[in-house]
């Protein structure tokens, strides 16, 4: 039985060691990732007008003061590429690298159209009536 028991306890420990040394590995390179994640998280806004979204290759062409530019999109944004239209204005949140170069386009906000473009207020219908006469 002692015979049993003692290489049964030296592989217990065996094992028990190289689970930590996996644990402490992991540990070290978990900051790493953090940081490059993070790094590769830097994002800005950007305003535009839609010119064409392709839901299927996952790419939206912007015009940007006065120029086209197709990036691709990933995540949610690209679910919203089928819903988008010619014409319309949105702000675009792009995610860039470490090297502050532009990546992808991680989220899509449609702005909506200025107030002047909208349909005349009741109060404004009320004023166009001709006054009753009595």
């Amino acid at each position: 039985m002692k015979k049993f028991l003692l290489p049964l306890a030296l592989v217990l420990v065996a094992g028990v060691a190289v689970a930590q040394a996996a644990d402490t590995k992991s540990a070290e390179k978990a900051p790493a990732k953090a940081a490059s994640a993070k790094a590769a998280t830097k994002t800005h806004v950007v305003e535009g007008e839609v010119v064409s979204a392709d839901a299927t290759a996952k790419t939206i062409t912007v015009k940007v003061s006065g120029e086209d530019k197709t990036v691709p999109v990933h995540g949610k944004a690209a679910a919203s590429l089928a819903k988008l239209k010619a014409g319309e204005k949105v702000a675009l949140t792009c995610v860039d690298n470490e090297k502050g170069e532009h990546q992808y386009v991680s989220a899509i906000k449609v702005q909506k159209a200025a107030a002047s473009t909208a349909a005349p207020s009741k109060t404004a219908a009320k004023s166009t009536k001709k006054p009753s006469s009595k």
